[in-house]
């Protein structure tokens, strides 16, 4: 069976990790079907949001360190390992599709990254989080040192990953890492509830949001109102764009087909 499964209903993609006897760590069998699913949702016209969850009771403990461990190279496993997991990622945030990951347990090292890297982020009250890195003596990956220093700023970014300080998902919220803390027993049901307002809706619309807002990071003021611009104007067009624009004048929910 695939270390990551993936179900597509309803628009909703399900990705889930697959390796519940070992905390769903990132092996290298892991990192590469990862980037496959991945790939396989980019080919799809069906998927309008994407769900990242962990099979069991923890939602990623980050690398396999057993398998770093036991490798007879561990310089070229590691290098190999990221490549398809950074490969996974680079897939996963070009996508028009939402991405809500739904964290139960803990998601630490990597799994960090898979958190920092997604759209929307619910977490089970109990769940943690942590960097974990040097704790071991090696670096982060998995695209946190991108991503956690836009969401939470530098200054607590590099506190995280120098002291490896475990935070609480109410402590995770707080700081702006996820986007809400739920019941760890409704977790499941406020995820779907979510995925299934997110498919209904403009899924183009949703994909340039998410290229707006990444280029801003680099953008000067002038060119990214030029970028504002041409992305509302193509979004303009789309069916979706000219729905959306004639419920609202006609008073009316609108009824998005993703196009």
């Amino acid at each position: 069976m695939s270390d990551v499964l993936l179900e597509v209903s309803g628009g909703i993609a399900h990705l889930t990790l697959n390796r519940p006897e070992a905390s769903n760590g990132i092996s290298l069998s892991l990192a590469g079907d990862l980037l496959d699913r991945a790939l396989e949702l980019r080919s799809r016209s069906d998927v309008r949001v994407v769900v990242l969850t962990g099979a069991g009771p923890r939602f990623c403990a980050g690398g396999d360190v057993r398998s770093f461990a036991d490798a007879d190279d561990t310089t070229r496993l590691l290098r190999e390992v990221t490549v398809r997991l950074h490969g996974a990622l680079t897939v996963l945030a070009g996508l028009d599709a939402p991405v809500i990951a739904a964290v139960q347990g803990s998601a630490a090292g990597a799994g960090m990254g898979l958190v920092a890297s997604s759209d929307l982020v619910l977490a089970g009250e109990s769940a943690k989080f942590v960097m974990a890195y040097t704790g071991i003596g090696l670096t982060p990956d998995g695209s946190t040192t991108w991503f956690l220093p836009r969401i939470i700023g530098m200054r607590r970014a590099v506190e995280l990953s120098l002291t490896n300080r475990v935070l609480t998902a109410a402590e995770a919220l707080d700081i702006g890492l996820i986007t809400k803390v739920v019941a760890d027993e409704a977790l499941a049901a406020e995820t779907e509830a979510l995925a299934m307002t997110l498919a209904a809706g403009p899924t183009g619309a949703y994909g340039a949001v998410k290229r707006l807002f990444a280029a801003s990071l680099s953008s000067t003021f002038e060119s990214q109102m030029t970028r504002e611009s041409d992305a509302i104007a193509a979004a303009g067009s789309t069916a979706d764009g000219k729905e959306g624009i004639a419920s609202f004048v006609e008073k009316r929910r609108p009824t998005f087909t993703g196009r």
